[in-house]
């Protein structure tokens, strides 16, 4: 399929999608979509406010949209885990669990629980909250857990289990990579634990170069280059497709990779891709599992 848009979606009535960082950017885009094919979505957010003002915009595109707001801060595991008890609480079963939310390039900085900002959210953070609410995905047949990672995977990247919290030195790039980096890992051996139970599948995928607003946290060398690359990059809307077919496109399968078809996967429409060597070898993705459950003290029914 060489041009998958929103309109191959299949009616979503009757599935719960929880979305984190859904309201602004591919969450609200994902969001967006999910609820004007008849998903009920959670928008699981940091920001309550800016929640809501995502809701009153989904609902004015979509007057029968049936969205949700749950608070939640990836930055903190107290957090996550009340998030995941209020979400158990409402949700006898969650059909999608897409693990959108993330920061890029931050000065250094550290989450509620000490740990790297980038880490600790974008890996860390989603770590938890999945497997919190991993039994409410195991009894559905066709749901999903799908995770967003980045081009930036493959950018100085590796897993620094000697200073996984960049305690020694920080470059924000790095440690960006590493993040991203953790997020397919996790992936794969998510899928790898999953493979046995055959109702849930783990799917991650990436936008491609996307305007939102992660890109505040440029670093310098790089804010300069963004107006001379800035025509490259595509919108939102687009830059969601890969993780809205990775969630819903039937013919989708346990541990694939989705992102743009174009010009080196920064734009285009969605199709399966490939990740890095390092992201496919097996120790790095179970120790890091290790490291994670370790950490966050959440260990998985898988």
């Amino acid at each position: 399929m060489a041009k998958w848009t929103t309109a191959d979606i299949p009616d979503q009535s009757g599935r719960v999608a929880v979305i984190t960082g859904a309201n602004t950017g591919l969450g609200y885009e994902t969001a967006l979509a999910l609820a004007a094919h008849g998903a009920h979505v959670v928008l699981a957010v940091r920001n309550l406010d800016k929640g809501k003002d995502a809701i009153s915009r989904i609902t004015a595109q979509s007057p029968q949209a049936d969205v949700a707001l749950q608070e939640l801060d990836l930055t903190s595991l107290e957090s996550v885990r009340a998030a995941a008890r209020q979400l158990r609480s409402d949700h006898e079963r969650i059909d999608l669990l897409i693990n959108n939310a993330g920061v890029m390039y931050p000065p250094k900085s550290t989450t509620k629980d000490g740990f790297e900002l980038q880490f600790g959210t974008n890996h860390l953070g989603h770590f938890a909250f999945t497997g919190l609410l991993l039994d409410r995905l195991l009894p559905v047949a066709g749901s999903r857990v799908v995770t967003v990672s980045s081009i930036g995977h493959r950018i100085r990247a590796d897993i620094h289990f000697d200073d996984l919290q960049w305690e020694h030195s920080y470059n924000r790039v790095s440690a960006y990579g590493q993040a991203k980096l953790a997020n397919l890992l996790f992936t794969y051996e998510l899928q790898r634990r999953l493979a046995s139970h055959g109702t849930t599948i783990a799917v991650a995928a990436h936008p491609g170069g996307s305007n939102t607003e992660l890109m505040r946290h440029l670093p310098s060398w790089a804010a300069t280059a963004y107006p001379v690359l800035a025509p490259i990059f595509q919108d939102a809307a687009m830059g969601a497709l890969p993780q809205l077919r990775a969630a819903t496109d039937p013919a989708v399968l346990g541990g694939q990779y989705y992102g743009p078809g174009g010009l080196g996967q920064t734009r285009g429409y969605p199709k399966i891709v490939g990740s890095s060597k390092k992201s496919h070898d097996a120790d790095r993705q179970r120790r890091l599992w290790t490291v994670s459950e370790e950490l966050t003290a959440v260990t998985y029914p898988v």
